[in-house]
């Protein structure tokens, strides 16, 4: 059985036509739904085996994205359980409606209560795109609290246009600066908000390129930082230390390919996300409560239902992991 669906959903991941992790989750979700949907096979191990297959062309596309391998085990899970094709279909489309309308409602959450973190007269700093970090930003508008927002530039993808539009179309007033100026602004903000691709187990944060920075310029000028982050963003299988690949993009993101070619000593680095400390974050705000980097591991057992056990059978489906 072709994968159609699922292939053409993952070259659009890849290629960062769907971008921003909630997005990529929730698209992943969908695509499962869909290719349960359209298998014809009335064999129930033939079922497994082709759900399984697009699981892992959707594992494969972005490794940073937590939230893309932690959809895809939400909606999987139980699939092992099921004793008949009928149920099995059936689980994955109710287990992967329940994940995209729990995902949408989990941004409101955030919002709500991010807000609350919010003064009147805060000045926010915000890096890239995220739609957790700019739910609290436009709650707090919306709840009256006079507000004005840096937003960085993002190089090479340029993400900080997207969020500029978002901040300008809310009526917010926003200064669009380049990345290295940060350092240049932090003490003119009141507070950092940024969003999150993954939450390790110690309450680090992988997100776009620059947040480091961005959090350590924050914490030098002793402004607090918020990073907004869904209880899916969170990496359970940290806990067994296992590593967060960094995504490393294409060069020809950064310098075009016809002047790459005439430089032969110069290779471009282009890593998508680095990693930021917990001692550099102050707060997480999730859709279950704002909570301190070092509860990180409460989220993963108790929120996204990891248990201790699972651990060491992780991923049985086999979703491009090694043991």
């Amino acid at each position: 059985m072709k994968l159609m669906i699922v292939t053409e959903t993952a070259e659009k991941i890849k290629s960062m036509e769907i971008r921003g992790a909630g997005r990529i989750a929730r698209t992943a979700a969908d695509a499962l739904r869909l290719h349960a949907t359209a298998l014809t096979t009335g064999d129930l191990d033939t079922f497994r085996g082709e759900m399984e297959a697009a699981a892992q062309v959707l594992i494969a596309t972005r490794p940073t994205a937590v939230s893309l391998p932690n959809a895809v085990h939400l909606v999987m899970a139980g699939l092992k359980h099921e004793t008949t094709v009928k149920e099995a279909r059936d689980g994955v489309i109710r287990r992967a409606s329940r994940f995209m309308e729990s995902s949408q409602e989990a941004v409101g959450k955030i919002a709500r209560i991010g807000a609350r973190h919010i003064r009147d007269g805060d000045v926010i700093l915000t890096h890239c795109n995220s739609e957790a970090a700019l739910s609290c930003i436009i709650e707090a508008h919306r709840n009256g609290k006079n507000i004005e927002v840096f937003a960085t530039e993002v190089r090479p993808r340029n993400q900080g246009l997207v969020t500029i539009r978002t901040l300008n179309a809310a009526g917010i007033r926003t200064n669009f600066i380049v990345d290295s100026a940060v350092r240049s602004f932090i003490n003119d903000v009141d507070l950092v908000i940024v969003g999150a691709d993954a939450v390790t187990v110690n309450g680090a944060v992988v997100n776009k390129i620059g947040t480091s920075q961005v959090a350590h310029s924050a914490h030098e000028a002793r402004v607090n930082v918020l990073v907004a982050a869904e209880t899916y963003k969170f990496a359970p299988r940290t806990i067994l230390g296992e590593l967060i690949s960094i995504e490393e993009r294409p060069g020809n993101e950064v310098l075009p390919d016809e002047i790459a070619q005439t430089l032969k000593n110069v290779t471009v680095r282009n890593p998508a996300f680095d990693i930021t400390p917990a001692e550099y974050i102050d707060l997480i705000v999730t859709e279950e409560g704002a909570i301190p980097p070092q509860m990180a591991y409460i989220i993963i057992k108790e929120y996204l239902g990891w248990g201790i056990e699972e651990f060491h059978n992780a991923f049985e489906i086999n979703l491009g992991h090694e043991e």
